[in-house]
Parts: C-alpha cells; sequence; structure tokens
C-alpha cells in the first residue's frame, strides 16, 4: 500500500467532507473547496477520521491512491487552518504595494508589473527601511497559492551572481564567483 494513502486524515471541528458523483467537498470556516475523483477511489468516513481506499492493487491506483490522500489532506487543512507564502524582493530600487487585488512591482525594468490577484489569495506588503520587502500570500487553497506565487516568482528569478531577484522567505540561493580579476 502507498504509505501516504494508507494514513488516516483526521478532519478538525468544523470542517464538513461530502462526496457525491465521484466529486469531494470541504467546507469549512475559510472557505470550501471541491476535487474530482478517479473512477475506483473511494471515500470511507467514521468518527472524524477519513480513510481513502482504492480498488485494486495495479500500478494506477497505487499512484492514485497517495495522490488524492495528499490533495484531500491539502484540503482539510486548507479549509481549517489556511496556508500562508512569503516572497522577499532581493535588489536595488525593487518594490511591491498592493491596492486591493492588485500587487505591484518594481523589479529593475523600464515599467512596473501590475498582476491582478485572484479573489481567494489574501496579499499583504511590508516594506521597511533597510530591509528587503516582503509580499506575504495566504488563501485556503494551496494549488492556487503555489501558481500564484511561481508566477510571481518568474518576473524576475534569483541570479546567482549577485542573489538579485524575487525569492521565497529563507530560500537559499546558490551563488557563483563570477570573473577572476
Amino acid at each position: 500500500m502507498s504509505r501516504i494513502g494508507k494514513s488516516i486524515i483526521t478532519i478538525p471541528a468544523g470542517v464538513t467532507i461530502t462526496e457525491k458523483d465521484g466529486v469531494v467537498t470541504v467546507k469549512g470556516a475559510k472557505g470550501e473547496l471541491s476535487q474530482e475523483l478517479t473512477a475506483g477511489i473511494t471515500l470511507e468516513q467514521k468518527d472524524g477520521e477519513l480513510n481513502v481506499n482504492r480498488p485494486s492493487d495495479s500500478k494506477q491506483h497505487k499512484a492514485l491512491h497517495g495522490l488524492y490522500r495528499a490533495l484531500i489532506n491539502n484540503m482539510v487543512v486548507g479549509v481549517s487552518e489556511g496556508f500562508t507564502k512569503q516572497l522577499e524582493l532581493v535588489g536595488v530600487g525593487y518594490r511591491a504595494s498592493h491596492a486591493g487585488q492588485k500587487l505591484e512591482l518594481a523589479l529593475g525594468f523600464s515599467h512596473g508589473i501590475v498582476l491582478e490577484l485572484p479573489s481567494e489569495v489574501k496579499v499583504d506588503t511590508l516594506t521597511e527601511k533597510g530591509k528587503n520587502p516582503i509580499i506575504t500570500l495566504t488563501s485556503h487553497d494551496k494549488q492556487l497559492l503555489g501558481m500564484v506565487t511561481a508566477k510571481i516568482r518568474s518576473f524576475r528569478k534569483p541570479e546567482p551572481y549577485k542573489g538579485k531577484g524575487v525569492r521565497f522567505v529563507g530560500e537559499n540561493v546558490r551563488r557563483k564567483a563570477g570573473k577572476s580579476a
């Protein structure tokens, strides 16, 4: 059995999980998420715990077993606690500001970048003197949050010589030596 797939999901208080026509819906305090299941994967719910089962030991079912368990667990954690990611802008003159769901970035280009964020993602920018600007993104949907942070990071990836660019807080960028004089 899949090690991830056979582990049990504990359902916190205030979270309800329903399955209808192969679609799992998870509702909680932070929102509602749904995921379509492939034919054969079943859910067994009792005593505040959820177990994901597969119909056979075929390679395809083994792969999907762990995948759907992880997706459903992320949905449960998202609607109960939520997810947060922080990005750091490293570089002279790099700035970030937000107005509603619009994130404005100055990343050393001749023009500013304006990114319209989905309504499920909340944004906050922090700029302190002498420190790098930090963008904090929070959402109940882990997949959407990862896509948005990857999009922001793709505007200016950290480069290996000076380390300038958009990086996750705490990310280690491998540095190169550059030219020897």
